[in-house]
């Protein structure tokens, strides 16, 4: 998608500045939550618990957004990401082990099937991971209880294709064609969540690649986001500061799911 100056600027300064004064409020909520509900007495009283988890929910959904306004400034860059070779079937197994756990709150099921038990590409692992959870969130949401989120791995000769598809109810074809539109939930009449740039910044991780992302959907039958990543390795050993998100110290996975998780996941049992 091309982008106006305008809008480029907006990408580049504005939110991520609205994201800077956020997190100093965010450090302020979470010190206060831990003095006012520590853990031993959420251990004590599940009615402290329940409040906490609510509140740490809450916390970690404007967290959510708040990291998204963080990478804004990624959708307005073409440029290609540093990538290291990285074991793509154990980084994705690991993953949906950890993802199946918070899916059961649901009533859902996460599997993942690939042939190949081994398979190493040239990969940016923290932005992969957060693409990941992304689009595993979305299914989540969207997809009712008793139903299955299936991710699965493919290699070919030149790509290797990752595919995260639901059993919701799918997309209409005419909000099909506008999912990727600029604050595209402002036009649609789907449950609002986020600002809407999970799924551009998930399509721009995947060209940072040198690949690509395609949605297909239609009605009754669930919805698939394909990922299309180069099958090549790195020749680089990448020395460099791993991606920071400020998290409060709270579990990363959670605040990428937090949209789509009951408050049953914020409980003490669950961020332990």
């Amino acid at each position: 998608m091309e982008y106006s100056e305008a809008e480029k600027q907006m990408l580049r300064e504005v939110l991520p500045g609205i994201a800077v004064q956020l997190r100093g409020a965010l450090a302020n909520i979470h010190g206060a939550l831990g003095r006012l509900a520590p853990e031993r007495l959420r251990e004590q009283d599940t009615g402290t618990d329940r409040s906490a988890a609510i509140l740490c929910q809450s916390y970690y959904k404007i967290l959510r957004v708040v990291n998204n306004l963080s990478d804004a400034p990624m959708l307005a860059e073409d440029k290609p990401l540093d990538t290291e070779n990285v074991e793509l079937v154990e980084l994705l197994e690991g993953l949906c082990r950890q993802g199946q756990v918070l899916a059961e709150l649901l009533d859902l099921r996460l599997v993942f099937t690939c042939r190949d038990r081994a398979h190493v590409i040239a990969a940016n692992r923290e932005l992969l991971e957060r693409l990941f959870w992304n689009l595993v969130s979305n299914a989540m949401k969207f997809t009712p209880s008793g139903g299955t989120i299936e991710v699965s791995l493919r290699t070919g000769p030149e790509c290797v294709l990752l595919c995260v598809k639901d059993s919701g109810p799918g997309i209409p074809q005419d909000k099909l064609e506008r999912l990727f539109d600029r604050w595209q939930h402002s036009n649609m009449d789907l449950p609002v969540h986020g600002l809407g740039l999970g799924l551009p910044l998930c399509r721009r991780i995947a060209q940072g690649h040198g690949g690509s992302l395609v949605v297909s959907s239609r009605q009754g039958e669930g919805t698939a986001v394909t990922v299309r990543l180069p099958d090549r390795r790195s020749g680089v050993t990448l020395v460099r500061q791993p991606l920071f998100h400020y998290a409060g110290g709270f579990n990363p996975v959670l605040v990428e799911l937090a949209d789509a998780l009951p408050v049953q996941a914020f409980t003490r049992n669950y961020i332990d």
